[in-house]
């Protein structure tokens, strides 16, 4: 896609969305420290789910510090509810004794440090930087913005690292963040998995997949 269509698809979603940023049901709201350990834990588990169990596992563990001491059984009895939360439950007290070992207790503020930190790959770095730290470095790709990409015709492949880099040529840096953000509201919202509803969708004439479904209608 080239860059004029895919920025004024941005605009247009940006207009539908101005509060994708600010939604009650992100991961993305709080310390560096916090995003760092929900963003872990929301991988193949919606926010919603996660959302529910911070309130309890950060009265319980609210540093890095308390969390790199705590037991994984008892960090599983807390997010047990979650999907993987054997592997969840470990990584994120190995990512919170990384911060304490070898950031001295505080998050990183680089995607080259963040990415040593155990449980932690580049859709969570840029989480962090983003939304924790106001740092634009990457687009997080999540399953959101891996299907909409695919199917809006910014990318021709499910490779999310792909993807990433397709996305950050057509967009310019100081919207990569953002960028997330409208596309996840967007695939919450009207692009779902199952169905989406084209009919009332800002974007379809520039949607690769509504032209492949209504081909008299592909001109925007």
């Amino acid at each position: 896609m080239n860059r004029k269509d895919a920025r004024q698809i941005y605009a247009l979603l940006l207009a539908k969305y101005p509060n994708a940023r600010e939604s009650p049901e992100t991961v993305c709201r709080g310390t560096p420290f916090e995003v760092l350990v929900l963003t872990i834990l929301s991988a193949q588990t919606t926010d919603r789910a996660v959302l529910k169990v911070k309130p309890a596992l950060f009265s319980t563990y609210p540093t890095p510090e308390k969390l790199s001491k705590a037991t994984t059984r008892d960090v599983e009895a807390i997010i047990h509810s979650l999907g993987y939360y054997h592997a969840k439950a470990k990584n994120i007290i190995a990512a919170s004794d990384a911060i304490i070992s070898r950031f001295g207790g505080t998050v990183p503020q680089t995607m080259e440090e963040l990415l040593t930190i155990p449980g932690v790959g580049r859709k969570t770095a840029n989480i962090v930087l983003y939304h924790a730290l106001g740092r634009n470095e990457g687009i997080a790709v999540d399953t959101h913005v891996r299907r909409l990409a695919q199917r809006i015709g910014f990318s021709d492949t499910d490779n999310v690292a792909v993807i990433e880099r397709d996305l950050m040529k057509i967009f310019p840096k100081d919207a990569w963040g953002d960028v997330t953000d409208i596309l996840i509201a967007h695939g919450r919202a009207c692009c779902t998995a199952r169905k989406p509803a084209c009919e009332r969708c800002p974007i379809s004439a520039y949607c690769r997949y509504f032209r492949t479904i209504s081909p008299e209608k592909s001109s925007p």
